[in-house]
């Protein structure tokens, strides 16, 4: 009510202004009889002075005042008549007057109505946390989403390729314990738009694959299900995503895709901060790197904050501590139990590192995660409290943490 109280103010004093100007029609300059006047009064003095000194004689002198005399009256006449006289109708200027009132009155209220957010109040930095935690928390499921996507036209593609993949599904569907098969199935299927039939397939393929698989393999899995949901990142896809980023933490497509989820829950702030670190870790021209290029400047637009154009790969801080590409190597070839104990193993090292030496928000917050694809959710919520504590003072590396609880369903 103060909102309205105040804006009805505003435009109400903006539409006096203009009413009163339109009734009392001021006009700029004076007449050209006040200029006369102002002239022939000069001309008399000089007479006067002209008689003193000799130059004319009185006869001259008063035959010139008399002159002067009839055109003052005759000036002075037309500037009383102009000053009494109205140069518009009065009548005509108050309904002009009025009608600019309501216009302008009435037009504010009715723009803020129709473009702005009647009865939304203010909303604090706690409050726009709160709220990413429960958009995060409540948003559509895959299923859900897909069921509002509109079906796509599928590609333009020879009749020989549609029955070669025919084929596929068939000899996939009679072989649903080769893994190969999976894989390749999930290609094509991704060629024709088929994306939850895609994404299915990739997802067998994970499960046969006995541990053989990488960041790369959730990533795809998660794109995948982010393509058949019209570009929406589901809590399943988020699920992939972290387990991708468990395995390498600066795997390319998923830190774009989790800068993607983080704009949708309403954390624009964080999604910018992700977006602009990978950024700037490249490599140049890579998929990932071209596609924040041509949404990071919206996404910091969001966040209220400037974006300062950096070259990938052009000198970010180093990376936060991840599997080494030897380790990487070696979790290919380990079975699901021996892969999932190396990820095990590799959080036991950042918890204890940060136990004993501290560290970023962003290794708290890492390792927050990594606990909760785990199942360790006791343990988590233990270093998401211990977390909190260290990091009270710093209002972002809070946001951090807090978003990061919420998405792990840490949060109360």
């Amino acid at each position: 009510m103060v909102f309205w109280t105040v804006t009805a103010l505003i435009a109400f004093s903006a539409a006096l202004l203009l009413a009163i100007i339109i009734i009392r029609a001021r006009e700029q300059g004076e007449p050209a009889a006040a200029y006369d006047l102002r002239v022939y009064r000069q001309q008399l003095r000089e007479v006067d002075k002209d008689l003193a000194r000799g130059v004319i004689n009185g006869t001259d002198a008063e035959r010139i005042r008399t002159e002067i005399s009839r055109r003052i009256l005759a000036a002075d006449a037309q500037l009383q008549k102009r000053k009494s006289g109205r140069s518009q109708p009065r009548g005509l200027s108050l309904g002009f007057a009025v009608a600019a009132a309501v216009l302008i009155t009435g037009g504010t209220l009715g723009l803020y109505w129709q473009l702005g957010a009647p009865g939304y109040g203010d909303l604090g930095l706690q409050d726009r946390i709160r709220l990413a935690g429960e958009r995060a928390e409540s948003r559509p499921s895959q299923a859900e989403a897909e069921a509002e996507v509109k079906p796509m036209e599928p590609p333009q593609v020879e009749e020989g390729y549609t029955k070669l993949v025919e084929q596929l599904r068939k000899t996939a569907g009679e072989r649903k314990d080769d893994a190969n098969g999976q894989a390749l199935l999930a290609q094509h299927e991704a060629n024709l738009g088929n994306f939850k039939a895609a994404y299915e397939a990739k997802a067998n393929y994970i499960r046969l694959a006995e541990g053989k698989v990488n960041a790369n393999d959730f990533s795809e899995l998660a794109e995948l299900k982010i393509m058949a949901a019209g570009g929406y990142v589901s809590p399943e896809a988020q699920a992939d995503l972290q387990k991708a980023r468990a395995i390498d933490p600066s795997h390319g497509p998923a830190r774009y895709y989790w800068g993607l989820m983080l704009g949708q829950i309403g954390r624009p702030d964080l999604a910018y901060r992700e977006w602009a670190e990978t950024l700037r870790d490249g490599p140049a021209g890579s998929p990932w790197v071209i596609g924040i290029e041509g949404q990071i400047e919206e996404m910091a637009f969001r966040a209220g904050v400037k974006h300062q154009p950096v070259m990938p790969g052009g000198g970010a801080a180093p990376a936060l501590p991840g599997p080494s590409a030897e380790e990487m190597s070696s979790a290919s070839e380990l079975s699901p139990e021996e892969q999932q104990e190396m990820i095990r193993g590799m959080v036991t090292r950042l918890s204890d590192r940060l136990a004993t030496e501290g560290g970023s928000a962003e290794e708290w917050a890492r390792l927050i995660g990594a606990l909760s694809v785990l199942g360790e959710t006791e343990r988590a919520r233990t270093v998401y409290d211990e977390a909190r504590g260290a990091f009270e003072a710093d209002a972002d590396s809070l946001e951090l943490l807090e978003t990061i609880a919420a998405q792990s369903g840490l949060a109360e």
